[in-house]
């Protein structure tokens, strides 16, 4: 059957080796062997008849279909955690549904999660991450984080931080053969794209994401921006960029953890750009009143404060 769901313990290991792309550390999570997590692997690849996980030397690298399902997966694992927390404790004081970019979800919000856990137990936040901006005055929705959307009218809207905007690549692709050392070495480079041109809302974002604008706004011509790699979903344009496939505009702080844990660099931090876009944290006036709301909320732009403004990424010669 095409819509069959292959074995829960091959999605988990997968998933689990995909954020750490070591089978070792996967088994060490796992509390089982390496052997064990590489065959439920191989069993999962079987299920759904392709290759998801492959080796570059002595590394490995997540493929086209493995990226794929990456982001999804490790989303579907949490929520799945969560369920089993609400049937083994099912009386919960208060309940907060967050809406969040998937992206956003998976690199900054979801491993900060369980400070907040941690400091106000009493409180259930269900995150439901969706690239579609809701109707916060009409949906079951206490809470949304935004980027780069309008602001509307009877909403309570608070910055959480402005962005940055910079060159992003794999240690391993700025130590190879092309080594980056000037600008014009992006020429032949293999760019990543975030595709934003099916989404309405995101006229301001789509112009600080586009290699076209990027390049010509540092008077660098002839660069042919048709080519390289196009993901919609933000968080698969990072997989691409980390597993070493190209050169992506990152956003700071949203990739904050990916660069401060090496996974990313910057080649060029001279050129870090900022934007007049930023993330937003938003409510309606009546659930801002809620406790619950008003705790997360500020527990929210806490942490954002927390966020270093991307100076320790700009080199001292760009100032």
């Amino acid at each position: 059957m095409a819509d069959w769901i292959p074995s829960l313990y091959a999605l988990r290991a997968f998933e689990v080796v995909s954020r750490h792309l070591s089978y070792k550390t996967a088994a060490e999570e796992l509390k089982v062997t390496p052997a064990a997590v590489k065959q439920l692997v191989v069993k999962l690849e079987a299920a759904v008849s392709t290759k998801l996980i492959g080796r570059v030397g002595h590394r490995l690298e997540l493929t086209p279909s493995g990226l794929a399902g990456q982001t999804d997966l490790e989303l579907a694992m949490l929520h799945m955690s969560e369920a089993v927390k609400k049937m083994r404790h099912p009386r919960r004081d208060t309940r907060l549904i967050v809406t969040v970019e998937a992206s956003l979800a998976t690199t900054w919000l979801v491993p900060r999660l369980e400070k907040f856990r941690a400091a106000r137990p009493g409180i259930d936040v269900l995150i439901d991450s969706s690239q579609r901006v809701v109707d916060m005055k009409r949906e079951d929705v206490d809470i949304a984080i935004r980027y780069g959307v309008p602001s509307e009218d009877g909403l309570v809207i608070n910055r959480l931080f402005e962005d940055l905007v910079l060159p992003a690549c794999s240690p391993g692709m700025r130590s190879g053969p092309q080594r980056f050392e000037h600008l014009d070495d992006l020429r032949d480079a293999p760019l990543i794209h975030w595709d934003l041109s099916q989404t309405p809302w995101a006229q301001k974002t789509r112009q600080w994401f586009d290699w076209g604008s990027w390049f010509a706004q540092r008077k660098i011509h002839g660069v042919d921006t048709s080519k390289g790699l196009r993901f919609n979903d933000y968080g698969l344009a990072v997989q691409a960029a980390v597993s070493g496939q190209g050169v992506l505009l990152a956003g700071w702080p949203a990739l904050q953890d990916t660069i401060e844990a090496g996974l990313l660099i910057c080649p060029f931090p001279e050129h870090v750009q900022r934007t007049d876009i930023g993330f937003d944290v938003v409510t309606t006036e009546d659930a801002a009143s809620r406790p619950e709301v008003a705790a997360f909320i500020d527990w929210l732009t806490g942490i954002a404060g927390e966020s270093p403004s991307g100076r320790l990424l700009v080199s001292e010669r760009s100032s």
